[in-house]
């Protein structure tokens, strides 16, 4: 990878081919098909009467973050279902005064199905997935037809959409597709696509990217705290940060998975810190090597070298740091696509978050 823009080294660029006067092929990637990035993709289906801790292991076993949940009485698919959903899951049963205060709302401003999810989790009964499913309103269920065109799917994703899944007419589950498939396509075919390759050499601070409100946790406060915090600010991340402000690691949504692997959720009443410790030692073991991911950029950072990074870590988000080594921004993975979709003439619309970096349009 080149140091400054990103671009793989061993990719020779359409620019450099060009100026050597050589002929490079390339291609129009707002006309890519969906279908073509799902193709032979194992796809993983949840059945909605499924227990949510056997859905977690599900997600866990398969290594993917969501997976669809699917009715077999309505014959429909009703929802995603994620870690997001996992989390508010988690602190509805961990936090019995909130269970108390969701039973006081009426039933006009609560589902039924919220409302059966609440009366089992209180009788410590279990609950089958399809009543968690979406429970978070982060992730809810989006399809597109195969031939729908990568376009159309990365200005979907430049809005903030996570995930679509990739449905025939006949109602037949091809794929999901999800923000950091696109990402990894993008990148890794970049060279032919001159369109996005002359976005690369650019700095974070010349396209107005990188700088948002920050929503940190201390790192002495205690995981749930945190959780809370991402929970009740639809965030799918937050920046653990010491007394003065400097970035020592985050949490994310994905990392709920090492609490449901714990005894008792005992995790959930470590110090944020302690738990950013566990969850890097968890990974190294898993991947069989020593695992500090390397997280941040800063806004002179060019944008190949910030996705050359998400690329890298797999992550969804880089945090953006000062001088100082510390969080005045982040940049995800909706930021990179809605950036993509804007270049092509797409007018994508961004919620206003901490979790997305791009200014909205007027």
């Amino acid at each position: 990878m080149d140091p400054v823009t990103g671009l793989p080294k061993s990719r020779r660029s359409t620019i450099d081919s060009h100026r050597e006067g050589l002929t490079t092929e390339t291609h129009d990637w707002t006309l890519v098909k969906a279908i073509e990035l799902v193709e032979d993709q194992k796809i993983i289906i949840i059945d909605g009467d499924t227990a949510i801790e056997v859905a977690c292991d599900t997600l866990i076993k398969n290594n993917v973050s969501s997976a669809p949940v699917y009715d077999n009485k309505t014959k429909t698919y009703v929802g995603m279902f994620d870690w997001a959903d996992v989390m508010t899951y988690l602190l509805i049963v961990l936090k019995k005064k909130d269970i108390l205060e969701q039973q006081r709302k009426s039933d006009e401003e609560l589902t039924s199905e919220f409302n059966d999810l609440l009366k089992l989790a209180i009788q410590s009964q279990p609950v089958p997935v399809k009543l968690a499913s979406d429970i978070s309103h982060r992730n809810p269920f989006y399809s597109v037809f195969p031939e729908t065109s990568l376009l159309q799917v990365v200005e979907l994703f430049g809005s903030g959409t996570h995930r679509v899944s990739v449905v025939d007419a006949d109602g037949n589950m091809k794929g999901i597709l999800t923000q950091s498939r696109v990402v990894n396509y993008l990148y890794n075919n970049v060279t032919k696509f001159p369109q996005i390759e002359e976005l690369f050499p650019k700095s974070l601070h010349d396209l107005n990217i990188g700088q948002s409100t920050v929503i940190s946790a201390q790192a002495d406060s205690f995981v749930i705290e945190a959780l809370t915090m991402m929970n009740k600010n639809s965030l799918s991340s937050i920046a653990i940060v010491d007394a003065d402000g400097v970035l020592l690691g985050n949490i994310s949504m994905t990392d709920v998975k090492y609490i449901l692997r714990s005894y008792s959720h005992s995790l959930m009443w470590k110090t944020c810190q302690q738990f950013v410790g566990h969850v890097r030692s968890r990974q190294g073991l898993e991947d069989g090597q020593d695992k500090y991911p390397v997280f941040d950029v800063r806004l002179t950072s060019t944008v190949g070298y910030t996705i050359a990074k998400l690329v890298a870590t797999k992550a969804h988000r880089v945090w953006v740091v000062d001088e100082r080594a510390r969080a005045i921004g982040i940049v995800s993975l909706t930021d990179v696509l809605c950036l993509f979709a804007r270049s092509a003439g797409a007018n994508p619309k961004p919620k206003r978050s901490s979790s997305s970096s791009i200014p909205t349009d007027p």
